[in-house]
């Protein structure tokens, strides 16, 4: 350990205190849980004095994030979007998770935009109000009006957010490291997982990337404007923690529908401006705009989610919420298309290629039992009609072929696969109808279109030559270095087995341990020099070895700890 890393671990220690605490509570009851013959059922409860053992695991899962606080719960929101990595039960239960905190008061609000506006920062604003139109784990979000009269809303940073946040990620990058010294969770990687996770989550404390992604979106939905509507920014009021922009009036498009009556508006209309959308036309422009993101601008929206949608007085759909933005290379993309195609032709050797592809597959991944759970994916999934076709199922199943098998897929494709699980849930949730067939039809014969055009295989050639040109460079030279080496005889080829020291250390142990206890039983059977109670029988013993006891003795510790160490590590 580095003595620089020492001042670290005792500002984390009371923390890292904290964490294990709760930890163990809500381990304590999953173990309570598992026998309900035991006394102690009703010991461990929650803050309604409920008996934890009353819940279900995920659920206690999810309870124990919320009580760790902020960090965990925006990563508890993260890992809901990875079915892939914790599965769809529990990445269901932890999309109930919300940042029920505390809002900061007026007098923290004023000292942070104190901090980053100046103090003069009231000279923009004509008024703030005091009470929050929305509270979240990093930030919440005020009604303002400016000296020109625009109305705007401001997301300022929960005061201490910032080095909260970073403590705990390296508390949890620490218990990451313990977990990965044991077996059965080391086979998941937690020290991998916490270092992909934690930038998402970090990224989040810089507003400016909000505001980038505003500027984008609104460059590229132009064309759309007249339909769709996203916040432009001031940018001279924003920074790393301030973010300041135009106020969406309306409201949330669940109670827009619900009072819109389908019957009476027609979808003639839907691309008016003077009438914006219509109920029938909503579902069309979610998927329209969003499929366009992915297949056609390589950047989406990756939050689509009922409370991040609106329908404003005009008519238009507002978009909301653009922290968490996804994007995806032309390789990534053309890989979904493959995807799609294959699901579509029914090959599940060429569907099975691309998952592997995407993924991440273990090392022991079983590639036949993967291969027989695609072909019943695309058995159930691949013969449906377009007009049948269950989204929300598909993917779920798909996640669960991915999380039973430990294919993990890179933060990028998981954030699509999070968006696209979004996207569904929310026209399920609003009971809104369009016409998937034609959507997705359209959007497939862009994608063959552009996959035959020869400016794609222009590209594609490019790209292949830029990431070969060096291997070209340096190949040749490589392949002389190795000729050589193979006719000077000083060729050698390193082989390494995984744990292999540790099972030839664990079997000579055990072996010395055997040749010990047998000399032992030796030296007590002749009764070998010194011996104990050499004249009288204590208890029916006399002239015991003292050197056969102490064999004996050693011999029988080391092959308990061997057995134990065996039994840990599974």
């Amino acid at each position: 350990m580095k003595l620089t890393s020492i001042p670290g671990l005792v500002r984390n220690l009371r923390r890292g205190r904290e964490i294990l605490a709760v930890l163990q509570r809500y381990g304590l009851a999953e173990g309570l849980s598992l026998s309900r013959r035991l006394p102690m059922q009703g010991w461990i409860k929650d803050r309604s004095g409920v008996p934890l053992t009353q819940y279900s695991r995920v659920e206690r899962v999810r309870m124990a994030i919320t009580e760790l606080g902020p960090t965990f719960i925006k990563l508890g929101q993260v890992l809901s979007s990875r079915p892939d990595l914790v599965g769809t039960s529990l990445a269901d239960e932890l999309k109930r998770l919300r940042g029920n905190v505390r809002p900061d008061s007026m007098e923290q609000v004023e000292t942070m935009l104190r901090s980053e506006l100046g103090d003069t920062f009231r000279e923009h604003f004509d008024s703030i109000e005091s009470t929050p139109l929305a509270t979240a784990s990093i930030g919440q979000v005020h009604r303002a009006t400016m000296r020109d009269g625009r109305r705007v809303v401001i997301k300022v940073q929960r005061s201490g957010i910032d080095p909260m946040m970073r403590q705990d990620l390296d508390v949890l990058a620490g218990l990451a490291q313990l977990a990965q010294r044991v077996e059965t969770l080391a086979a998941w990687g937690p020290s991998e997982l916490v270092r992909q996770l934690a930038p998402m989550i970090l990224r989040e404390l810089d507003f400016r990337r909000e505001k980038a992604n505003l500027k984008q979106f609104t460059a590229l939905l132009g064309d759309k404007a007249d339909v769709i509507a996203i916040p432009a920014v001031v940018e001279s009021l924003c920074t790393r923690r301030v973010l300041v922009m135009d106020e969406l009036v309306g409201v949330p498009l669940v109670q827009a529908l619900a009072k819109a009556d389908p019957k009476t508006n027609s979808n003639e209309h839907r691309n008016d401006p003077g009438t914006g959308l219509t109920h029938h036309g909503i579902g069309s422009c979610l998927a329209e705009t969003y499929l366009r993101m992915v297949f056609e601008e390589g950047v989406f929206h990756a939050d689509p989610h009922s409370g991040n949608l609106m329908r404003l007085e005009d008519g238009r759909l507002g978009i909301l919420d653009f922290g968490m933005v996804g994007r995806i290379d032309e390789s990534l993309r053309e890989s979904i298309e493959e995807m799609l195609l294959a699901i579509h032709a029914g090959d599940r050797r060429r569907l099975t290629r691309l998952i592997r592809r995407v993924g991440r597959p273990r090392d022991d991944l079983d590639h036949a039992a993967l291969e027989i759970d695609v072909a019943d994916f695309i058995d159930t999934f691949g013969r449906q009609s377009m007009d049948r076709f269950d989204v929300g199922a598909a993917l779920n199943a798909l996640s669960d072929i991915l999380h039973g098998h430990g294919i993990g897929l890179p933060n990028q494709s998981a954030l699509l696969l999070k968006m696209m699980m979004s996207l569904e849930g929310t026209l399920r949730e609003l009971g809104v109808g369009f016409d998937s067939l034609e959507i997705v039809q359209t959007q497939m014969r862009h994608v063959m279109v552009r996959r035959l055009s020869p400016s794609r295989r222009l590209r594609q050639a490019r790209r292949v030559y830029l990431e070969n040109e060096a291997l070209l460079e340096e190949a040749p030279e490589q392949v002389l270095n190795l000729l050589g080496q193979a006719r000077r005889g000083e060729l050698s080829l390193r082989l390494e087995a995984i744990r292999l020291p540790t099972v030839i250390n664990r079997l000579v142990v055990g072996l010395m341990a055997s040749a010990v206890f047998l000399g032992s039983s030796l030296l007590l059977a002749y009764e070998v020099s010194p011996v104990l109670f050499p004249d009288a029988a204590f208890m029916g013993i006399s002239r015991l070895s003292v050197l056969g006891v102490l064999g004996v003795v050693a011999s029988i510790t080391v092959m308990t700890l061997v057995c134990w160490g065996i039994f840990r590590d599974g």
